[in-house]
């Protein structure tokens, strides 16, 4: 059981370096198999998914500030990482800097690209390391408690009570994903819209000097 945390430890930092894996899924479940059976100890759950997240962020970050974004704008379609969505971390970075560090740990393609993208668009160090360990924290430990928390409840229920709990408790889950998805889709468009305004107006400052000359 022992070599479970350190596969979610190592999932979630694999994740967190720009990798798609299913490491909140891997979380949800391990703190539910917790919950229900006691086989595995939450607090170690928590431990290894925040440790991962913290390592795998740093490990990112440091790709892309190596790497730079030019090379991400060439190479990154092969992991997943669009034009759009570059676009949207350039664009959010610009916007709200650390703020996105902490709040992109709950939005799926944020938390797999935003340390590379931090790292791309040169954010400070200390400052992403400070957002980056405050997002790990609430993100890892919250769901692993939260989760693990609803499967000891689910566990007491038993009877069609049980099944509507667990239900409800999915629902809400499948509820909060697709406001995060839509959302997502949202902020994309803002960051294209945005982009495009800044590349006519750069455009149009070689135009209007030469008038002015």
């Amino acid at each position: 059981m022992q070599y479970g945390y350190g596969v979610v430890g190592v999932t979630v930092m694999l994740e967190s370096m720009g990798l798609p894996l299913p490491a909140e899924s891997l979380i949800i479940a391990a703190s539910l198999y917790a919950g229900s059976t006691h086989h595995l100890e939450i607090r170690w759950i928590a431990t290894a998914a925040v440790i991962g997240a913290i390592m795998g962020d740093n490990f990112g970050y440091l790709i892309g500030h190596t790497v730079g974004y030019g090379v991400l704008k060439k190479y990154g379609r092969k992991i997943g990482l669009t034009e759009e969505r570059l676009i949207l971390g350039r664009y959010l970075f610009k916007r709200h800097g650390g703020v996105v560090v902490f709040a992109g740990r709950f939005i799926a393609v944020l938390r797999v690209f935003v340390a590379l993208l931090a790292g791309a668009n040169r954010m400070p160090w200390h400052s992403f390391l400070f957002f980056n360990a405050m997002g790990g924290i609430v993100w890892a430990g919250g769901y692993a408690f939260v989760t693990y928390e609803l499967g000891r409840q689910i566990e007491k229920i038993s009877g069609p009570l049980g099944i509507t709990v667990g239900a409800l408790g999915l629902l809400c889950l499948g509820g909060a994903f697709f406001f995060l998805k839509k959302n997502e889709k949202r902020l994309t468009e803002e960051a294209m819209e945005h982009a495009r305004l800044e590349e006519q107006e750069r455009q149009s400052r070689p135009h209007a000097k030469g008038k002015s000359s």
